[in-house]
């Protein structure tokens, strides 16, 4: 009795199967790749009720992040500017700007001006913001190079994977204390003999860093870190309490 099926279709089911496994494949390695902070969460930028223009008020104009934002330093979480805090200076600046006009709105009934969050921890995170900031961790770490941001963006991915990045080498983001805020800071701005008579060298350090030209981001961390006797931790229970 003839065939009624080419012989060629009897690797038919093998050639489905491994067709399907490596789809089935294809789609999980690109979901575990690509869904995901570092490309679900960075360049989100969305449209705010007043056009805040950062790179204009900290750079330009040379204010600090904590006028606005005065509870990073103090509180667990950082705090969205109330109205108060423009008015402060748009009472008399700008003042019959017609993109201010929400901030006078809001001045004159008492409503918040409805800010969008761009940075939210998710609610499974425990994240102290003052224990970073009173660290040595600045603001650019974690936010990017607001102080040059025509509209603010999430700069960074937030992963838990990015986080542990820095809690596994804090000495590769450490500065010292009075450069948190100072988001155009580099290592090369340190000078050598000013920076060891204050925080000293790491223990085992034979050299004499002071003498140095420049101290690298490394030499500054672990100082730093071992001054301040930094441990991060990096089990679950350090951030999902």
């Amino acid at each position: 009795m003839a065939n009624f099926f080419p012989r060629w279709t009897n690797w038919l089911p093998l050639k489905i199967t491994i067709c399907g496994i490596v789809l089935i494949s294809a789609v999980c390695g690109a979901t575990w790749y690509y869904d995901t902070p570092k490309y679900t969460r960075v360049g989100y930028q969305p449209v705010q009720p007043v056009p805040f223009p950062h790179d204009l008020h900290v750079t330009q104009l040379g204010m600090d992040c904590r006028y606005c934002h005065n509870a990073v330093e103090l509180a667990a979480h950082s705090n969205v500017p109330d109205t108060q805090v423009c008015m402060n200076c748009h009472t008399q600046v700008q003042k019959e700007n017609p993109k201010l006009q929400p901030v006078r709105d809001s001045w004159t009934t008492g409503q918040p001006v409805p800010w969008v969050q761009i940075h939210r921890t998710p609610d499974y995170v425990y994240y102290n913001h003052s224990a970073h900031v009173n660290r040595g961790i600045s603001c650019y770490s974690c936010h990017g190079d607001v102080n040059h941001m025509p509209v603010v963006y999430h700069a960074k991915p937030h992963s838990m994977a990015w986080c542990l990045e820095c809690h596994r080498a804090p000495e590769n983001f450490l500065r010292p204390e009075d450069q948190i805020t100072n988001l155009d800071w580099k290592p090369d701005d340190v000078e050598p003999a000013a920076f060891v008579a204050k925080y000293g060298e790491p223990a085992g350090v034979k050299d004499d860093w002071s003498q140095k030209k420049h101290l690298t981001q490394r030499e500054i961390g672990l100082t730093l870190k071992q001054r301040w006797n930094i441990q991060p931790p990096t089990n679950c229970q350090g951030c999902h309490r």
